[in-house]
């Protein structure tokens, strides 16, 4: 993979997600993918991270604005930076009560690539400036 390569397959996931194409969405992951979630542990392969995102449209719309990608020239790691516009939707695990509460929050990623895809995703974000927001 190139630099190009990495940062098209990065706006592929992030237009796949936008789209709620789930299928596309996790077509673009290795199997063995890494999912470390913000504040969390780490799950390993598609199953799981599919796992995740239900349970994360369950209680959440989100869409990822103001997209910056970059990446190495190897083609093989790259970082993301963004904005998530997002509802609470319905009550999450020991989250606070949902209540459609919307958020604005900077967030961002680090990635490793392999074979064309995604081989692992760590996720960033502020958790407090979230229950901040939805009025904790």
């Amino acid at each position: 993979m190139t630099k190009a390569d990495a940062i098209l397959l990065l706006q592929r996931y992030y237009a796949a997600f936008n789209a709620g194409d789930r299928e596309t969405f996790f077509s673009l992951l290795t199997e063995d993918v890494v999912h470390d979630i913000n504040q969390g542990g780490s799950e390993k392969g598609v199953a799981v991270f599919r796992s995740f995102i239900d349970r994360m449209d369950r209680s959440y719309r989100e869409q990822i604005e103001d997209i910056v990608i970059m990446a190495d020239e190897s083609g093989t790691r790259a970082a993301a930076e963004f904005m998530v516009r997002g509802e609470y939707l319905a009550t999450d695990d020991g989250l606070p009560e949902a209540a459609g509460q919307t958020y604005l929050l900077p967030a961002g990623a680090f990635f490793t690539l392999r074979d064309g895809r995604v081989a692992r995703v760590t996720m960033y974000y502020n958790l407090q400036e979230w229950l901040r927001q939805v009025g904790t």
